[in-house]
């Protein structure tokens, strides 16, 4: 006979309320899930953007140079003597053959009034012996006078005219020498400090000289571009018609002084520092521009016609190269690659990855990555950045 041995009735109703409850569970853990709120977006970032624009851009270069006069004379004395007058003022403008200083005539006159008298002494020779030149040519005639005495005589002439010769050079010598008493520039240009004052002797070897002038309008400057720019340089000079032009501004600022046109590419680099020498010539009226003085030039070599531009400040370096953020549809952002021919004057110019009328971000880009959405920042600062980038 067999014995059943059936799990105990308490044991059953356990399990089954275990069952129930962990499906109850189940069910409430899915129904608190789904009222749960889903995680918010992230915020837009708050940004500044601009235009792709398309125009066209001056191609330029950009050295350091340094104002120059365009013509430099130190003023000296050509005699010796006592300096007796100033014709200038310090400081002042002068212009070309105006009377600069007087040097003590009286010496020069004096060799001048004797110079003088000497010839008038040969020149009384001079005639005396021709009268007699005439009478041995007579007396020759008649067989009363030798063919030397004739000979001599005419010898005597002539060598007496000779000395009258030497009488005018010499009168000559020291009407130059007369003319050196009175000092007048050479040029007209800013006269410096007098190095002389009136009273002292002064020499033709003095090597300071009584002051010096500088031509400063026109004026000139000097300049330095890399060696790599010599080859752009040189094939824009052959290739325009007219002198290439040279805009001057103030050091490390915008502040625009003077246009000119350039007037020497130096015939050699200069191996040492590896670039090449320019010159420009520019007219200053009003003195923007002092000799001495450090400024930047922008040598403009050509036109870029119909040129992509955006501000220098959306352009970024990645391990992957330059790249900039473009807002699509949406108003989200991308990381997109491009190629910039130069940077100059806070304007990038590209070449690849963009195109006319697209929207970049030209600031706060460090609070961006791709796909993030973007907002336009305030009016103001918007307004701030596009004088920014048209600048």
């Amino acid at each position: 006979m067999s014995v059943t041995n059936p799990l105990p009735r308490r044991s059953l109703l356990l399990v089954l309320v275990l069952v129930l409850l962990a499906g109850s569970g189940s069910v409430l853990w899915r129904a608190a899930r789904s009222k749960a709120p889903a995680a918010a977006a992230p915020a837009p970032v708050r940004v500044t953007t601009a235009r792709v624009q398309q125009r066209d851009v001056p191609i330029v270069r950009v050295g350091v140079g340094t104002v120059t006069p365009a013509a430099t004379v130190t003023v000296r004395t050509q005699i010796d003597g006592r300096l007796e007058r100033i014709g200038f003022t310090e400081g002042e403008d002068v212009r070309a053959g105006q009377v600069l200083a007087l040097i003590d005539p009286s010496p020069q006159q004096a060799v001048l009034a004797q110079a003088r008298a000497q010839k008038a002494k040969d020149q009384a020779q001079l005639a005396n012996a021709r009268l007699d030149l005439e009478r041995y040519t007579a007396l020759f005639a008649q067989e009363a006078a030798t063919q030397q005495q004739l000979d001599t005589q005419r010898a005597l002439v002539a060598q007496l005219e000779a000395t009258v010769q030497v009488d005018d050079a010499q009168i000559e010598s020291t009407r130059v020498q007369l003319r050196y008493t009175t000092i007048a520039a050479p040029i007209g240009g800013r006269v410096g400090a007098r190095l002389v004052d009136v009273g002292n002797i002064v020499h033709a070897s003095d090597p300071a000289g009584l002051v010096v002038i500088n031509q400063v309008d026109p004026i000139t400057v000097v300049f330095t571009l890399p060696e790599a720019s010599f080859q752009d340089v040189n094939r824009a000079l052959h290739e325009s018609k007219e002198p290439l032009d040279v805009l001057v501004y103030a050091r490390g600022r915008d502040e625009s002084l003077a246009r000119g046109k350039l007037v020497l590419l130096n015939n050699q680099i200069d191996t040492a520092s590896g670039t090449v020498q320019l010159k420009a010539r520019l007219a200053n009226p009003g003195h923007g521009l002092w000799p001495g003085e450090y400024v930047d030039a922008r040598l403009v070599l050509g036109l870029r016609r119909g040129a992509l531009t955006v501000a220098a400040s959306a352009v970024q370096r990645g391990p992957d190269g330059l790249y900039v953020y473009a807002v699509g549809a949406g108003d989200v952002v991308q990381a997109q690659p491009v190629e910039v021919a130069q940077i100059q004057d806070g304007i990038a110019i590209v070449d690849r990855g963009l195109s006319a009328g697209q929207r970049v971000v030209v600031d706060g880009q460090s609070k961006l990555k791709p796909g993030l959405s973007v907002v336009e920042a305030a009016a103001k600062a918007a307004s701030t950045a596009g004088r920014g980038a048209g600048r």
